[in-house]
């Protein structure tokens, strides 16, 4: 740690209900000389709410490469400052890891203040293997790259955890479960720990059809937890992930290059993708073995 510089506390916001501040967090927030934030009126929205009066200053995807070095100066010539974002754990899917990067190289005590975090909350409730679990974020908005980047996870055997906004949802549930197979199983949580908190069991294709005609599933904050792949002798199974993966590359990628990728996310023979994609109506090529 840099002599009397001053400590960088990374600190877990209420991703809904308020009671889910912790007493330390209030006790850091008003201690802080400096609140780093991505929204100032929805920050000092909630500081109004536990009475607590602080200096705040925007940190956001936009400005956070060019305002971090005086963020660090200043944290170096000693004061000390907490670091939130709208809702949840900072970093996680929000600004801030080029701060903490500099923060951490300059020196600087960086100290976190744990709390809510939607990802494991929806994780803790949605009865699905915690062992091992992938958290990928927003999945892209595009159907076109959202495929392409679902198919690219059709044989992690680890339970996957996705942020979606309430809008894409319907989409997004359907690519699922024509790329990772309507049967898998999968649970949205929606409006975590808030008065319309809500939690959809079931499989892929059966979530996609219900939430299609749900009007409330349009709305709020969303978290799509889906079971890893099914691990079974190493033949049926990844036959069906092909069947549901090659389709996807081909309409993305030269079938050559769809060819190798399948074969490689999948674990079946070259030759038998090969095969699968000249099944298919596509050529290729002589450089597939």
């Amino acid at each position: 740690m840099a002599k009397d510089a001053g400590t960088l506390w990374v600190v877990a916001t209420p991703i809904g209900n308020l009671d889910d501040l912790s007493l330390r967090a209030q006790r850091v927030l008003a201690d802080a000389d400096l609140l780093l934030c991505e929204d100032t009126r929805h920050t000092r929205r909630l500081l109004a709410a536990f009475g607590i009066r602080a200096r705040l200053y925007s940190l956001h995807e936009h400005n956070e490469a060019r305002v971090t070095g005086g963020i660090v100066a200043r944290l170096l010539a000693g004061e000390s400052m907490a670091l939130v974002s709208d809702a949840g754990t900072p970093l996680i899917s929000d600004p801030g890891f080029r701060l903490i990067q500099a923060a951490a190289a300059a020196g600087v005590l960086i100290s976190p203040v744990p709390g809510p975090s939607a990802p494991i909350a929806a994780l803790s409730v949605a009865g699905l293997p915690t062992d091992r679990f992938a958290f990928e974020g927003f999945l892209p908005a595009r159907g076109a790259a959202r495929r392409s980047a679902l198919a690219a996870l059709a044989a992690e055997p680890r339970t996957l955890v996705f942020l979606e906004s309430a809008g894409r949802l319907a989409a997004c549930l359907a690519d699922a479960a024509a790329i990772l197979g309507a049967e898998r199983e999968a649970v949205v949580a929606r409006e975590l720990t808030k008065l319309h908190e809500s939690l959809y069991r079931g499989g892929l294709a059966a979530l996609a059809e219900r939430l299609a005609d749900d009007p409330d599933a349009a709305r709020g904050e969303v978290v799509m937890v889906v079971a890893g792949a099914p691990q079974g002798d190493g033949t049926e199974g990844d036959e069906a992930a092909l069947a549901r993966v090659l389709p996807v590359l081909l309409e993305e990628l030269p079938p050559s290059r769809a060819v190798r990728i399948a074969a490689r996310l999948t674990g079946v023979l070259r030759r038998r993708a090969y095969a699968a994609a000249v099944a298919l109506g596509s050529d290729p090529g002589s450089d597939v073995k």
